[in-house]
């Protein structure tokens, strides 16, 4: 009998879809499917653990654990035999890279957890905790990287572990890193990101070898860039004046280096939301920049960031996000609270972006 339920369900399941988003629903835990837009109440018993109860009175239970977002394939193998020893195999991995297990029966949920926490993972990451750091690829797959993106994720984790585990904070908080200035990390509450300050570098001799010169113009989003001829031999030069620093002219042409020990920093900004649950979403907001790129622990940039957690922690009202505790204390309170110095180049100020914008490859009025 049982056998023959599993073959109806079988059938019952939507045929993939080939195009758009993949179709997750063949994947989830048959609780979920048979529940699915039926569910009654959600709560949350402790950190790191949701429940959900449906109208047929079905629940079920999520345990998250924080994970690296590089995982080698041995981690690999331990999380899935844990998940197929505690949760029937159903798992999933967040967009922060933490791990979710899928659960219908209460009474193992301690024991799932107990096994986490034997092997090293850490069980939290829910409700008004600080989320797990998303990061963008760094050194080990960008083409692109100013920074080990991956390695500021591990140095901050290890000092905020704390707020992952409780439950102290007055709302969410959304981190982010970024390995380069395009920012593939992402908006966040607070997001820290590379910072050249100093345009390229050109060795001459290799660009007509190794670039193909039109990608490289074509590249420059505000127009830079541009042929030339150095000592007989096809080159490029910069525009230092309009350049912006942002690397983006390094993947095609690596002979144009941009990364540099010193002139290479870190910046940190605030206020980044795209929920618009209780107000409007916002861009975030440079907060500090010049801060020294310094692995293996990035000490000072770790500094910046505890230190603006913990003041919004301290102010803040309940459910209030970053930037709305910034926008009600206003921006010089901010700025007193947290013992940030205050600059010019935090002015936004933005009179001259129509000439900016029009010398552009890609734009035009």
């Amino acid at each position: 009998m049982a056998e023959v339920e599993v073959k109806k369900e079988k059938k019952q399941m939507r045929a993939p879809i080939e195009t758009g988003a993949p179709d997750g629903f063949q994947y989830m835990h048959p609780t979920m499917r048979k529940n699915f837009g039926q569910w009654k109440w959600h709560d949350h018993p402790r950190p790191g653990v949701l429940r959900h109860a449906a109208k047929s009175g079905d629940e079920i239970w999520t345990v998250r654990a924080g994970t690296q977002r590089i995982l080698d394939v041995f981690t690999l193998r331990t999380l899935c035999d844990i998940g197929d020893k505690f949760a029937d195999g159903f798992v999933r991995f967040t967009i922060r890279s933490n791990i979710e297990y899928m659960l219908k029966d209460a009474s193992r949920v301690e024991p799932l957890i107990e096994a986490l926490e034997k092997e090293g993972f850490v069980v939290g990451g829910t409700k008004n905790s600080v989320a797990m750091i998303s990061h963008t690829q760094g050194w080990l797959h960008c083409d692109i990287p100013g920074t080990d993106a991956s390695g500021v994720v591990k140095a901050m984790m290890d000092e905020l572990i704390d707020e992952f585990k409780n439950n102290d904070m007055p709302n969410r908080v959304h981190m982010t890193t970024s390995c380069c200035q395009i920012n593939c990390g992402g908006q966040g509450d607070i997001a820290i990101n590379i910072q050249h300050t100093k345009p390229p570098k050109i060795n001459h001799d290799l660009v007509s070898n190794v670039c193909e010169r039109p990608s490289v113009v074509a590249r420059c989003p505000v127009a830079a860039i541009r042929p030339a001829m150095v000592n007989g031999k096809a080159s490029l030069e910069v525009d230092e004046k309009k350049c912006i620093c942002c690397g983006a002219c390094f993947p095609p042409c690596p002979p144009m280096q941009i990364n540099d020990p010193e002139h290479s920093k870190l910046a940190i900004w605030v206020g980044g939301n795209h929920s618009n649950a209780r107000s409007k979403p916002t861009f975030q907001k440079l907060v500090a920049a010049g801060i020294p790129n310094n692995p293996p622990r990035w000490p000072e940039a770790t500094a910046i960031v505890k230190r603006i957690l913990s003041k919004y922690k301290e102010d803040a009202k309940d459910w209030e996000r970053i930037n709305d505790w910034i926008e009600r204390i206003g921006w010089p309170r901010f700025f007193e609270l947290t013992e940030l110095p205050f600059t010019k180049y935090h002015i936004d100020n933005w009179r001259g972006g129509r000439k900016t914008l029009n010398s552009s490859t890609y734009i035009r009025f």
